[in-house]
């Protein structure tokens, strides 16, 4: 399906889901916050709306799941219309910036569906993270930027844009610094970065760099936590915790990246095994309340 033909159905999400005043922080639920409960894809969504979502990050694998049962992307466009949720990013992973050419070629014909189906769904963005590539890879950030360039044109076929994520355990992806170069160096005027709490820890990223930022640039913030008790070089994904419960610079960071009228997006991204044998609604609305309590002090 090409460009022409998707437009409509974006068009259409964004009348039914419309973005909030210049100004404002626009808060999602990431579903990996209650991926941990088995809930299922659709059960999943029914929960962020009625935990107070209105916008959401999508995770491909459980779309897939979704329709390899019998769903169709269709219903998936109609459920989020009717629960009131806007999917304003989905996180994938396909293996487009690693040196096998053969695994390159199959990672933009899986992008090619994905984006497809996430155009006739109305969510603008994939996140573009950096599977398949080794921390003992002499891959070079320049290379990355070549191969960012490649997807980000792909998306412009289908109006979906993928965002370059920092990944803080992921040598090319590690820093503020290696995700903004390669961002600058594709040298195209879509290229954005998803930055994440935990990963400018996990990174070492020097707070200072967020200045460097244009807001625009960075359209979404991955919200949540981290305990003083662990430092950066061992602490792990499922050690996440609400926002506020830890010592991370929250209000700093926000304040940093909220510099302009624009609204930037602050999703709840948890990977807590201790929160998934809890009541995912509790969970769902427990981090919007967090969310809310730390961003709406800034």
């Amino acid at each position: 399906m090409g460009a022409a033909a998707v437009m409509p159905v974006i068009n259409q999400a964004e009348k039914i889901a419309p973005s909030p005043k210049p100004g404002k922080f626009t808060y999602s639920l990431n579903m990996s916050t209650i991926h941990g409960q088995n809930l299922g894809f659709v059960k999943e969504l029914e929960i962020a709306a009625k935990a107070g979502y209105k916008h959401i990050e999508i995770w491909m694998p459980a779309m897939q799941e979704y329709l390899r049962k019998g769903g169709t992307v269709k219903e998936v466009k109609v459920r989020l219309n009717d629960l009131g949720l806007k999917a304003v990013n989905c996180i994938g992973f396909a293996k487009w910036s690693v040196d096998d050419e053969n695994i390159r070629k199959q990672a933009l014909e899986q992008l090619k569906g994905e984006m497809e189906m996430l155009a006739r769904i109305g969510c603008p963005r994939i996140a573009a993270t950096g599977m398949g590539l080794t921390n003992d890879t002499t891959i070079t950030l320049d290379t990355i930027a070549e191969r960012y360039r490649t997807i980000l044109e792909l998306g412009g076929q289908y109006h979906v844009t993928p965002l370059l994520e920092m990944w803080g355990f992921q040598k090319q992806f590690s820093t503020v610094a290696d995700v903004t170069y390669c961002v600058m160096q594709s040298g195209h005027a879509s290229a954005k970065i998803l930055l994440d709490v935990f990963h400018l820890y996990r990174g070492k990223s020097p707070l200072e760099t967020l200045s460097f930022i244009k807001p625009e640039l960075n359209p979404i913030l991955h919200m949540n936590d981290y305990p003083a008790t662990l430092p950066a070089d061992v602490i792990t994904d499922a050690d996440r915790i609400y926002p506020g419960d830890g010592v991370a610079p929250l209000k700093h960071i926000l304040k940093t990246l909220q510099r302009n009228e624009g609204s930037l997006i602050v999703s709840a991204e948890l990977f807590n095994a201790k929160y998934y044998k809890q009541d995912a609604l509790t969970v769902a609305k427990t981090a919007l309340e967090k969310m809310k309590a730390v961003a709406e002090g800034v």
